[in-house]
C-alpha cells in the first residue's frame, strides 16, 4: 500500500489482546483459584507436616515429634498464606492505582510506566 506521496504506508498492527468481557471472566477465573489455593495451603502444610513429623518419630522412636511436624507445617502454611496475601493486596492496589482501562498514570496509553 501506498499513500498519496508515493510512501510504502503499514497499517498498524492491532492489539493482540482483544478488550471486553472473556478478560473479566478470566480474572474473575484466576481469582476464584487463588481463594481456593489460600483455602487448602493450610490444612495440607499442616497434615504434610504431621506425616513427616510421625514418619520421624516413628525413625527416632520419640512420638513428640509428630505434634512439632503439625506445629511446623501450621506456620510455615501460615506464612505462605500470609505472603501470597500480601502479594494480591499489592498487585490491586497497584491495578487500582492505575485507573479506568489500566492505562500508564502518564496519559500516553501504553499500560505500562516503563519507557
Amino acid at each position: 500500500m501506498y499513500n498519496h506521496v508515493g510512501v510504502p504506508f503499514h497499517p498498524p498492527i492491532p492489539d493482540p489482546k482483544p478488550s471486553g468481557k472473556p478478560s473479566g471472566v478470566i480474572d474473575a477465573i484466576v481469582q476464584a483459584e487463588k481463594m481456593i489455593q489460600v483455602a487448602l495451603i493450610l490444612p495440607c502444610s499442616a497434615f504434610i507436616g504431621w506425616l513427616a513429623g510421625a514418619w520421624l518419630g516413628r525413625r527416632l522412636h520419640q512420638p513428640w515429634i509428630a505434634l512439632v511436624g503439625i506445629v511446623f507445617g501450621g506456620v510455615s502454611g501460615l506464612v505462605y498464606v500470609v505472603r501470597l496475601a500480601l502479594q494480591a493486596g499489592n498487585e490491586s492496589a497497584r491495578l487500582d492505582s492505575r485507573g479506568p482501562g489500566n492505562q500508564d498514570p502518564s496519559g500516553n496509553g501504553k499500560g505500562s510506566s516503563q519507557p
